[in-house]
C-alpha cells in the first residue's frame, strides 16, 4: 500500500461536486475493500470531531488503487489534506491490528491548521457571488467574482465586506470549456478567431499558451484551472474560451462552477493509467466532468463513448444537447433534429447549422484553411464543434464564417497541429500527434492528399506499453507508405534501454510485411527529420509527428520550406 499523493481539490472534479481533499493510494485490488471500509469509518469520526458534520465522503476505485476524498470548506483546504491524512493513518492502523492513537491528541494540530487557514471574508464573498448569480473562484492568493471585463479580484488577506461591493458592476462574460482527447487546442483557437471576427476580445487558455486578444500572457501548458483563472481575471476578456484537459480535471478540478457551454470532442485512449484512469470508461468520466458546470453541451455524434454519455444526458433532461457530425444521416441525429434539436453537420461539402427542419449553411470545407481542401476531416470536425459552440455563445453566423476562413492563413497560428509546409515541391505535414487516435487522423489526411510517394516518421515514448508501440507500427504500415523513418527519442526512454523502441517498431513493421528497403532508422528526431527532408521529391507527402524537440523540429522544417 502506497500513498501516491495527498492534495487539495479546489474545484468541481471527478469525485466531488465541490471543494475538498483527496488521497490517491496505490494497492492490490484485494486490499481496496478493507481499506475503503476502514477509511470511511475513521474519516467520519475525524470529520465530526473537527466540526465538519455535513462533509460527504466519496471513493473512486480504479484498477490498482483508490481515491479517498471528502468535501471541505473552501477556507480550509490545506488543513483538509491533514485531516484526510489523519483519517488514513488511523484506518491503516486498524487494518494492521494496531490502536490508531488518541484522537484528542491528534486533533490539536488539525484544529490549529484549520484556525490558521480560516478566512470568513472568503466564505462570505463566495456566498454573496452565488446570491448575485455570478462566478466565484479563488487560488491561494486571490479571490475573484464575475469574469473578464466585469470581474473584481481581491487579495485573500484584503477581501472587503460583501455588502460593500458594487454588485451591479459584477457580471460574467460568455464562457466555453472545450475538452476531449484530441483537437482541443485547434478548436479553442478556431473559437478565438470567430470571437475576434465578431468584434470581441477573446481570452483563451490552451496547451501552449494563455492569450487575451493579440497578447500572449504566458507560454506553457495552461489547459488546467490556472490558465482559466488568468483569462477570467484579465479585464480585456469579453469571451472566455477555456481548453480543459484531463490532467487538470483530475488533479485540481474545474476553475469555475458555471459556463455557458461545454464541448466534448472525443474520448480516445491516451495517458491510461495516470491519475487513477485505467480504462476508457474512466477517461469518459473524467472528460464529462465539464457537464457538471454547463447547461448546454456540444457533443460529437461520431464518437461512440460520447454518444453513449450524451444519450444518457438527453434522457435525464438536465442539459440542452447540440450534436456535431461528419455523417448527418445517422438515425440518432435525424431523430434529434425531428424533435427540434440543434446540430452542426457536414452535408456533402457544406458546414450546416440545423435546428429541426431549418438549416443554415456556414461555408464549405474547402473554405477552411486548416481542412486542407477537406482532406483533413478531423479539422472539419473541429470546425463543426467550434461553429456549434460559437452559435451557443450567441456569436453571429457571419462571424463564424469569417473566423473559420481566416484561421490558419498565418504562420504559427496553430503550431504543431497539422502545419503544412512545402519542401522541394513536396507537402510536409507536421503534427504533435502523440496517441493512436491523433496519429490515425494525420495518416487519413495524408492518404486523402494523394501524392507521388508517401513517407512517415514514427517513434514512441518509453512509458507507453508494448501493445501501444506495436499498434503504432501496424497503423503506420496500414497506410502503405513508400518509406517509414523510425526515430529514437532518448529524452523519453523512461526506463527503456536505448534502441529498444525503434527495434520493436522495425521488427513489427517487418512482421506486417514491410520489406527492409522501405524501413529506415537514422537516429534522433532532428537527424531523422533532416534525412526525411533530404529524401522528398516534388509531389511527395511526408508526415512528421514530432515529440521530443518540437520547437527545434519546427524551426528545421521552416528553414527548409519554400
Amino acid at each position: 500500500m502506497e500513498i501516491v499523493e495527498s492534495r487539495r481539490l479546489p474545484g468541481i472534479n471527478a469525485i466531488l461536486d465541490g471543494w475538498g481533499a483527496v488521497i490517491d493510494v496505490r494497492l492490490e485490488p484485494h486490499e481496496i475493500g478493507p481499506l475503503v471500509a476502514a477509511w470511511r469509518a475513521e474519516v467520519r469520526v475525524v470529520l465530526d470531531a473537527v466540526g465538519w458534520h455535513t462533509s460527504a465522503a466519496r471513493v473512486r476505485e480504479f484498477g490498482n488503487g483508490v481515491s479517498l476524498a471528502f468535501e471541505a470548506p473552501n477556507d480550509a483546504l490545506l488543513a483538509a489534506t491533514e485531516v484526510n491524512e489523519c483519517a488514513f493513518a488511523r484506518a491503516v492502523a486498524r487494518l494492521e491490528g494496531r490502536e490508531p492513537g488518541d484522537l484528542a491528541e491528534q486533533l490539536v494540530p488539525l484544529q490549529r491548521a484549520i484556525n490558521k487557514e480560516r478566512n470568513p471574508r472568503l466564505v462570505e464573498l463566495e456566498h454573496a457571488a452565488r446570491a448575485h448569480g455570478v462566478s466565484f473562484f479563488n487560488d491561494p492568493k486571490l479571490a475573484t467574482v464575475g469574469g473578464g471585463a466585469h470581474a473584481r479580484t481581491f487579495p485573500l488577506g484584503a477581501i472587503p465586506p460583501a455588502d460593500s461591493i458594487d454588485w451591479s458592476a459584477v457580471r460574467d462574460v460568455p464562457m466555453a470549456m472545450i475538452t476531449g482527447t484530441n483537437g482541443k487546442s485547434t478548436t479553442v483557437r478556431l473559437l478565438a478567431a470567430i470571437a475576434k471576427a465578431a468584434g470581441e476580445c477573446p481570452g483563451l487558455s490552451s496547451t501552449d499558451w494563455v492569450r487575451v486578444g493579440d497578447e500572449q500572457l504566458d507560454a506553457g501548458d495552461y489547459s488546467g484551472p490556472g490558465g482559466a483563472r488568468l483569462v477570467l481575471r484579465d479585464p480585456r476578456t469579453t469571451v472566455a474560451i477555456l481548453e480543459t484537459a484531463r490532467g487538470g480535471i483530475l488533479r485540481r478540478g474545474l476553475a469555475v462552477e458555471r459556463v455557458d457551454v461545454a464541448a466534448v470532442l472525443n474520448v480516445a485512449a491516451d495517458h491510461l493509467g495516470e491519475w487513477g484512469v485505467g480504462s476508457m470508461t474512466g477517461l469518459a468520466d473524467a472528460k464529462f466532468v465539464v457537464a457538471k458546470v454547463a447547461k448546454r453541451l456540444v457533443l460529437c455524434a461520431d464518437d461512440p463513448l460520447v454518444v453513449e454519455r450524451g444519450r444518457a444526458f438527453e434522457r435525464a433532461g438536465n442539459h440542452e444537447i447540440v450534436w456535431f457530425s461528419l455523417a448527418p444521416e445517422q438515425p440518432m441525429l435525424l431523430a434529434h433534429l425531428e424533435k427540434g434539436g440543434r446540430a452542426a453537420l457536414l452535408v456533402r461539402d457544406e458546414l450546416v447549422l440545423a435546428r429541426g427542419g431549418d438549416a443554415q449553411t456556414i461555408c464549405t470545407a474547402r473554405d477552411i484553411p486548416i481542412a486542407l481542401g477537406g482532406a483533413a476531416r478531423h479539422n472539419v470536425s473541429n470546425a463543426l464543434a467550434a461553429a456549434a459552440v460559437a452559435h451557443e455563445l450567441r456569436l453571429p453566423i457571419d462571424a463564424i464564417r469569417r473566423g473559420l476562413a481566416a484561421f490558419g492563413t498565418q504562420p504559427g497560428e496553430n503550431p504543431g497541429r497539422l502545419e503544412q509546409f512545402t519542401v522541394n515541391g513536396a507537402r510536409v505535414l507536421v503534427d504533435f500527434a502523440h496517441n493512436p487516435h491523433g496519429f490515425d487522423a494525420i495518416l487519413d489526411t495524408a492518404r486523402a492528399l494523394g501524392g507521388a510517394r508517401l513517407a512517415i516518421m514514427i517513434g514512441q515514448a518509453g512509458d507507453r506499453d508494448d501493445q501501444a508501440i506495436l499498434d503504432l507500427a501496424r497503423s503506420t504500415w496500414a497506410a502503405q507508405p513508400d518509406l517509414v523513418f523510425v526515430k529514437e527519442m532518448t529524452e523519453y526512454l523512461r526506463g527503456r534501454a536505448p534502441r529498444a523502441i525503434p527495434t520493436m517498431i522495425i521488427d513489427e513493421l517487418h512482421r506486417c510485411g514491410a520489406p527492409a528497403q522501405r524501413v529506415r532508422f537514422v537516429g534522433e528526431e532532428l537527424e531523422t527529420i533532416a534525412a526525411a527532408l533530404d529524401w522528398v521529391q516534388p509531389e511527395d507527402v511526408l508526415v512528421l509527428p514530432v515529440h521530443a524537440q518540437r520547437e527545434k523540429a519546427l524551426a528545421l522544417v521552416r528553414g527548409r520550406a519554400q
